[in-house]
């Protein structure tokens, strides 16, 4: 019976340009039942070692291959010419063809790249061995000298071919209808193959599976060229023949060519390809003096070990010597060493440095300094990092410092050599609402309609599009054509590989040249001398045997290392970050709180809100709270919190179980107590309780059932009676599952720890660390800077005289503040910025905006950076904003021109005197405007993402709630309010986005900011067509309900509308039915006072003054002790008929104190002056 294998396929790692996924590709080969097929993606073998096993899981031949770029002369030449390369299809005929293969697209993507990744024919030489080749599609060299009828350049060609491979070229032919002279090159090769005695192979140039992907591949091929598909010069296949046919339609077709069907065949037959996955090519390590790998980690740990403890016990000699022993007979000492070797560097540069994941448990690591954690203290268990009867290589997790990362690569770079590490590639595939989202597109259809359809699949992670088709108002939605459309071909590019990127920690170190093993390409992270990435990506390099480690940069260590050269710097001492106390009552005191903003880990608004009730006293309670704040364990949150304070008896089954959970109030939260319960009862090893856990993870029934005996029997035997067996068995199945790896929740609870540190004992300087990590993230400096009002702590606006490039702690009459970082305005780059300072601090501050255009280059500043140091206020000292901007362009010129005169070497006629004078300078005339507040604000918002000027709204709120306490302006009344009643608030509208739930409805979040902070106000479907005020109005007074979830406060929408603070009737409105704290009395109208504190919100009418209160907290005012002889002062400069009176709270209490002394007039200074000392939050007018 006639057979065929097909030779030339695209899977979708041919991005953009393939569509096959590897699994249907090889299932649908098994299923024509041909016995083999081949990939050969454009240019890269990205999906190598995954096709190889799905083609042996399907018991298919996998023949490995690709598609390469050839150069039209030479791969490192980079000319017009080479713009359009060569296509040549090339196949592994052996394992020494699978080695030159990654060689060769190695040296494509790494040397030849330039449009495309190129070979060229003296590379392809070099590295012939073992490869067949197929002489290619119609853009081959071979086809493209047929179609120029160039006779010599066609005998050169496949002479060329066939003198270096022989017997392993072939000459390729394929039939497509559309292709431009298909029919004449298919003519010709016959004729060449007919003189010149060439085999022929009959290909098909297969780009998706089955027949009908067809349409399905061209919105593909849309995205890859970024066109649509009404567009008509777009790039498009002409036919739908590009897919997998079967034997027959194949046979059918080329019946009169068999022997290029049956060579199809005797291909297949000589490409026979075994990869090894069982070998492990572990990097190794140069010891001195000859000494074996082994001997020098045992000398390197001994070492350590005596300068980590001060006496040895036989406890800790017999756990350091059992770890050396399951690491000699694991084969991985030179693994330890290279770690050793890394950290080893990492420690002697100051690098702050951590280690996640189950490495922490390891003694010989912490001997090594490669962790700073001492397993022994926090009762680590060692085989859940490494044992012997789990066969997987050891996984070390490495944090450093991001801004070092690149450091402690180029080390490796140099010390194991360029050819021996490499980066970890990573894809990206089409998410549903992506998906969704580019099918419309290429659609050519309103961008409303994907947006429509993809705002209604739940955002959470791994959510297809078949679970959106659950959803009512998605599935109504269908009733359209288009949108039916969508979503038929989104379901078909759904879940396909769109890109590559380079994996954010992802490094792999190999003892030989690593392209025996991998091929490799240029980095795509675009930093600079980056070391090449793999083309395989995770799952395929731990497969091939090559050892993977993570490099991770992790931005708290850079804030923890900066928070150190700050406080270094001012006390000009040494600070060793590993002494500090591990009880310091600052620190838990800070998260008792709840204050955990920019606290590794614990800054969520729930985990927030679950620290403050556990009132954690040990790095054990935050790495329990850790491990249980994720969904599953997150159940026994309350519970662990409740026994800790003995509001819940512990009990255990048995008291072997008090040893292993005492800690955690006899709760499992750790894997570690999962092998102890197994070790303690069912008399397994550690090594195998770890096996047991990770089978009990994956909830293989038959599996469970011999576990389940295996745990029982072996508990009788241990003397424990059948019914507890059974029982502690049923405890520790479910937390297996979801039971968290103690020895990353301990080393991440330490960061933790050291960042809550930090915050509560120098506040200043790791708030400005905080600030430097995110100098390019407008969005997290405002956050920032926001919660570093709620301290003590001052920043201060940007100003070209005080700031600098980073934010920088200075001290003045306020005491230490924080200045500016000037690099964190948008379109302002930190190289003008540096130069500027320097020019300022060689000479002296910018007296003048005259004398800045004299001092700076015009090579150092543009129109955006001008126009962000104006509009956030650093140059308010020359003159008010709106005039500077208006005048730009003119101090732009005048800047060139003087950088011109100073550059051009020119005399003028004073310095033919031999006087030395200034530049000249011409005058800027600079007109003369007044910027409001709101303008000012709005600038800023624009390049700083925050603040300084006075919000003019949050005033006049605060004298609303002065009227009538009632009306809620901000977060802090929030906070004491009864949330289970109808609540008014006035807020300005910031922004508000229209979102779909998990179960498919409609709803809305409004950002709500009150006078000290934002919020969310949640308006759900069943309201959300009544109000459409947010797009109208800046200012609204609502009505809601306080929800809080998690810790997190928010406002549940029940109506809404416009509010003018001008509209004098509206006011009124507002205020109608509202009771004043301070009196029950009705407000009458009023002829307008000159100067009256509330003119601004009535704009006419108000009630007459009676007295004003001022009210004390002994609390928050008690530090202030001056506080008093301030207001007196006041008082006094303020003479007039009005009586005031002060009221003390202490606690529940209040005194009322008269001041008969001081009758005053209100005026605005006045109020200006009382709201700096007391804020105008505590100052009441009585009518």
């Amino acid at each position: 019976m006639n057979s065929f294998v097909h030779l030339h396929n695209h899977s979708e790692y041919s991005l953009l340009d393939g569509m096959s996924n590897l699994e249907k590709m090889v299932a649908k080969v098994k299923s024509n039942n041909q016995p083999g097929i081949a990939i050969t993606d454009h240019g890269n073998m990205y999906g190598a070692v995954e096709f190889y096993k799905l083609a042996k899981k399907y018991e298919v031949k996998p023949i490995i291959g690709l598609e390469a770029y050839c150069a039209i002369e030479d791969s490192l030449k980079k000319t017009n010419e080479e713009k359009s390369p060569y296509h040549l299809t090339l196949l592994a005929e052996n394992e020494t063809g699978y080695r030159n293969l990654m060689k060769l697209t190695t040296h494509a993507n790494l040397n030849g790249f330039y449009y495309k990744p190129r070979i060229d024919k003296n590379i392809l030489e070099k590295n012939n061995e073992g490869i067949i080749v197929l002489s290619g599609c119609p853009s081959s060299e071979l086809s493209r000298s047929i179609i120029s009828t160039n006779e010599e350049k066609i005998k050169q060609t496949y002479g060329w071919f066939s003198d270096v491979f022989r017997e392993r070229f072939y000459l390729e032919i394929m039939d497509h209808i559309g292709v431009p002279h298909q029919k004449e090159i298919n003519k010709k090769l016959m004729e060449i193959s007919k003189n010149n005695n060439l085999p022929i192979v009959i290909t098909n140039d297969n780009h998706y599976v089955d027949k009908h992907d067809h349409e399905a591949h061209e919105l593909l091929m849309c995205l890859q060229t970024n066109s649509n598909i009404n567009d008509p010069n777009r790039f498009k296949f002409d036919d739908d023949n590009y897919y997998i046919k079967s034997t027959e339609e194949m046979w059918n077709e080329w019946s009169e060519i068999p022997s290029g069907l049956s060579n199809t065949l005797e291909i297949s037959d000589r490409c026979n390809i075994n990869l090894d996955f069982s070998k492990a090519l572990l990097p190794k390590y140069d010891c001195p003096d000859n000494k074996s790998s082994m001997e020098y980690l045992r000398e390197l740990t001994y070492k350590g070990f005596s300068k980590k403890f001060n006496e040895s016990t036989p406890e800790l000699i017999e756990r350091l010597d059992y770890e050396l022993e399951v690491i000699e007979k694991s084969k991985f000492p030179d693994y330890f060493l290279v770690c050793w070797d890394i950290f080893n560097f990492v420690n002697s540069k100051n690098i702050l440095s951590a280690v996640r994941g189950s490495a922490a448990a390891s003694l010989v690591l912490y001997c090594l300094d490669v962790t700073k954690i001492n397993p022994m203290e926090h009762n680590l268990v060692f085989e859940r990092f490494l044992n012997l009867e789990r066969k997987e290589m050891p996984d070390i997790d490495m944090d450093f410092e991001d801004d070092k990362r690149n450091e402690v690569m180029k080390y490796c770079v140099e010390r194991y050599g360029k050819e021996h590490i490499a980066q970890i590639i990573t894809f990206g595939t089409m998410g549903a609402k992506a998906a969704v989202r580019d099918v419309t597109r290429v659609l050519d259809l309103p961008i409303s309609v994907g947006d429509k359809l993809a705002g209604i699949i739940p955002t959470k992670v791994g959510t297809k599009i078949k679970d959106a088709l659950e959803i009512e108002e998605f599935k109504s939605l269908l009733n359209d054509s288009d949108n039916k459309k969508v979503v038929e071909f989104a379901q078909k590019l759904e879940g396909t590989v769109r890109h590559a990127s380079t994996h954010a920690a992802g490094v792999v170190i190999s003892q030989d040249n690593l392209t025996d093993d991998v091929p490799l390409q240029i980095s795509t992270s675009g930093e600079e001398n980056a070391p090449p990435t793999t083309q395989y990506a995770m799952a395929a390099i731990a497969d091939v045997g090559l050892l993977k480690m993570d490099f991770l940069g992790l931005t708290n260590l850079t804030i923890i290392s900066k928070t150190i050269e700050i406080i270094e710097k001012r006390t000009e001492k040494d600070f060793d970050i590993y002494e500090i106390s591990k009880s310091d009552n600052n620190t838990f005191e800070l998260l008792s709180k709840g204050d955990t903003f920019g606290v590794f880990q614990l800054e969520s608004a729930g985990m927030r809100k679950y620290i403050k009730e556990l009132k954690p006293t040990s790095i054990s309670d935050i790495a329990a709270m850790i491990a249980l704040y994720r969904p599953g364990p997150m159940e026994h949150i309350d519970r662990f919190i409740r026994s800790k304070y003995g509001k819940e008896k512990i009990s255990y089954p048995h008291e072997t179980l008090k040893d292993i959970l005492a800690e955690t109030y006899g709760i499992i939260v750790y894997q570690d107590q999962v092998l102890k319960i197994a070790q303690a009862f069912g008399g397994y090893t550690l090594g195998e309780a770890d096996i047991l856990r990770k089978a009990m993870g994956k909830k293989i029934q038959e599996v469970m059932q011999a576990e389940k005996s295996r745990f029982i029997s072996g508990s009788i035997e241990k003397g424990f009676d059948e019914k507890l067996s059974n029982e502690v068995f049923e405890l520790i199945e479910p937390f297996a599952g979801y039971a968290f790896n103690k020895a990353h929740s301990v080393s991440y609870a330490m960061i933790a720890y050291w960042t809550a540190y930090f915050k509560a004992n120098y506040k200043i300087e790791y708030f400005t660390a905080l600030l430097n990590s995110s100098i390019n993230n407008t969005d997290k400096i405002s956050v920032c800077v926001n919660e570093l009002r709620k301290t003590e702590l001052q920043i201060l606006k940007p100003n070209i005289n005080t700031s600098n490039v980073n934010f920088e702690i200075i001290s003045n009459d306020k005491g230490r503040v924080i200045t500016y970082g000037l690099s964190s305005l948008k379109n302002v780059s930190e190289t003008s910025l540096s130069k500027i300072i320097l020019e300022r601090e060689k000479n002296g501050d910018f007296e003048s905006l005259s004398d800045f255009c004299k001092r700076v280059d015009s090579s150092w500043i543009n129109k955006k950076i001008l126009e962000s140091l104006v509009k956030s206020g650093s140059f308010d000292e020359f003159g008010d904003r709106g005039g500077l901007l208006d005048s730009i362009e003119r101090i732009l010129i005048q800047i060139n021109s003087i950088t011109k005169l100073r550059n051009s070497n020119q005399s003028t006629m004073f310095d033919l005197f031999g006087e030395e004078v200034e530049t000249p300078v011409n005058f800027i005339e600079i007109h003369e405007t007044s910027t409001d507040n709101s303008q000012k604000m709005f600038w800023e918002q624009e390049v700083m993402g925050v603040s300084f000027t006075e919000n003019p709204n949050h005033k006049k709120m605060m004298r609303i709630k002065q009227i009538n306490e009632e009306i809620i302006v901000s977060l802090q009344q929030i906070e004491t309010v009864d949330i289970n009643r109808q609540h008014t608030f006035i807020a300005e509208v910031k922004s508000y986005e229209k979102r779909t739930s998990r179960k498919g409805s409609e709803f809305m979040i409004v950002k709500l900011e009150l006078v000290d902070g934002s919020i969310d106000l949640m308006v759900w479907q069943n309201k959300l067509n009544e109000v459409d005020i947010w797009v109208h109005s800046p200012i609204a007074k609502i009505k809601g309900k306080i929800n809080n979830r998690n810790g997190e406060n928010s406002i549940w929408y029940d109506s809404a509308e416009i509010f003018s603070f001008e509209d004098q009737t509206n006011l009124q409105n507002n205020l109608k039915s509202q009771t004043p704290i301070i009196t029950k009395e009705e407000y009458k109208p009023k002829m307008k006072k000159e100067n009256s504190p509330i003119e601004e919100i009535t704009n006419g009418n108000i009630n007459e003054i009676r007295e004003i209160i001022i009210t004390l907290d002994t609390q928050k005012h008690s530090s202030n002790k001056h506080l008093m002889d301030d207001i007196t002062r006041i008082l006094l400069d303020n003479e007039g008929n009005i009586p005031v009176s002060i009221v003390v709270k202490n606690n529940s209490e209040k005194i009322k104190l008269n001041l008969p002394f001081a009758n005053v007039n209100t005026s605005k200074s006045f109020e200006e002056k009382l709201d700096s000392i007391v804020g105008l939050q505590n100052v009441f007018y009585k009518h």
